[in-house]
């Protein structure tokens, strides 16, 4: 099951209206960084990432031609930076993320983005307290209320001091 790192802006603070920009990264191989490389880092907009895998590419590619090497070994290098990319795409975005001033506030293991994020923010949401999201709340009118009766469930019998199903210490089950 796929593990993914959960991030916040440093500079709002981890509440309730910064939530929007919270970031989930999976962590584990991207397929999509291995087949585009750099495609893939300037749709996620890793532009320092993207200029370090220029430079990478570049040099890797001077010095096999400087080296006289075969097709078969630039290929072989090719294959060899796109799957160390493919495995290295989570740490790059969690690096970016860092450098833009987000700390890493929890790890959550889950099967999609989405039910990672359901289950960051219920344990979150349990952990702060949090019973009702009031910014939330449509502003339009105040909440309905209606009358309930006020029932009184643990009210002691007279006389005995006990509260509960079994009003007699002993007595009959």
């Amino acid at each position: 099951m796929p593990v993914y790192t959960v991030h916040a802006p440093r500079g709002s603070g981890a509440d309730l209206s910064s939530t929007d920009r919270f970031a989930f990264v999976r962590d584990g191989f991207h397929l999509w960084a291995a087949v585009f490389g750099a495609f893939w880092l300037a749709f996620q907009r890793l532009w320092l990432a993207l200029i370090g895998w220029i430079v990478a590419v570049a040099a890797l590619e001077l010095l096999l031609t400087w080296l006289g090497a075969t097709r078969g070994l630039f290929f072989l290098a090719n294959l060899i930076l796109a799957v160390l990319l493919g495995f290295e795409a989570a740490s790059l975005k969690r690096w970016t993320l860092a450098r833009r001033g987000y700390r890493q506030l929890d790890v959550v293991v889950a099967e999609d983005e989405e039910a990672a994020e359901r289950r960051f923010f219920d344990r979150w949401a349990a952990g702060r307290g949090i019973v009702n999201d009031q910014p939330a709340v449509d502003r339009g009118a105040p909440p309905p209320t209606r009358a309930a009766p006020s029932a009184n469930f643990f009210t002691p019998l007279p006389g005995s001091g006990i509260i509960g199903l079994f009003p007699e210490p002993g007595g009959p089950r």
